[in-house]
């Protein structure tokens, strides 16, 4: 008789063991929040603004190592550009825009999936090449007649900027080019083909060396604010949503302030 309830005894002990174990496997099995991180997958185009190389494309790439299964393809130049490219059937699946303007040209043509949301802002500086021979001191001396000048094309946001700046200063610019993109303005003053361009104050900080920049008290009349949004009819909805939330979002904000740009 005690040898049964003995046998009694470690059979409940037993079930209780296996009872235990049977509740820890549910919980090792659970999907984790890195497995459903590691579903996010496809490819996305983003066509962003000339000014956001350098930003986006760290951006992109921590983007993709966040999400393995993502890829995403950068396509920068002069906001008017991208935005006509688009509206034309250019395959984009982000856009990015420097300006409100060329933001509302998209929404307009009803091609945004959702509101598009204010990341960053931006204002001109003056760049000049290293040693600065023009010896350009403020706006007002971008007038002078024996300077090389180039800005931005009237269309352009940096070009939309200049102009605001320029009427509010009430200074007569003669360029000797406009150029469709603020990167394609930096290039003729690192090549030297320019005493001066005006550029965004983070092309100058991504220029480093190459140039000289000089800042004016006018920039502040046109402060340029960059939307993105996702398209309508991009091949991947939730990457091309994933990553606005990631340019919105504390890691982006990292990134552009790093770089320059106020924020929004």
């Amino acid at each position: 008789m005690i040898r049964a309830t003995s046998l009694i005894a470690a059979a409940g002990l037993l079930t209780v063991a296996l009872a235990g174990c049977a509740s820890a496997t549910p919980a090792a099995s659970t999907p984790s929040a890195t497995a459903s991180a590691a579903a996010l997958a496809g490819d996305i185009t983003v066509f962003a603004a000339a000014s956001l190389k350098s930003t986006f494309t760290d951006l992109a790439e921590s983007f993709e190592a966040e999400n393995p299964g993502t890829t995403v393809a950068l396509n920068f130049a002069g906001s008017s550009d991208l935005v006509t490219q688009i509206v034309a059937g250019a395959p984009a699946d982000v856009f990015a825009s420097a300006d409100s303007k060329n933001m509302t040209k998209l929404t307009d043509a009803a091609l945004n999936q959702g509101d598009p949301v204010d990341f960053a802002t931006n204002v001109l500086e003056i760049a000049v090449p290293p040693g600065n021979p023009a010896n350009i001191a403020d706006f007002a001396d971008l007038a002078g007649a024996d300077v090389k000048l180039v800005i931005c094309a009237p269309e352009v946001p940096c070009g939309s900027a200049t102009a605001a700046v320029a009427t509010a200063a009430g200074v007569t610019l003669t360029p000797v080019s406009e150029e469709s993109s603020v990167t394609d303005v930096l290039g003729k003053v690192t090549s030297g083909e320019a005493d001066a361009g005006l550029v965004y104050v983070t092309d100058v900080t991504a220029a480093g060396d190459a140039v000289e920049g000089i800042d004016f008290a006018e920039s502040g009349e046109a402060v340029n604010t960059y939307p993105i949004v996702a398209l309508k009819d991009a091949a991947s909805a939730d990457v091309a949503a994933a990553f606005v939330d990631y340019v919105t979002g504390s890691a982006g904000a990292d990134v552009l302030q790093a770089a320059g740009f106020g924020a929004p």
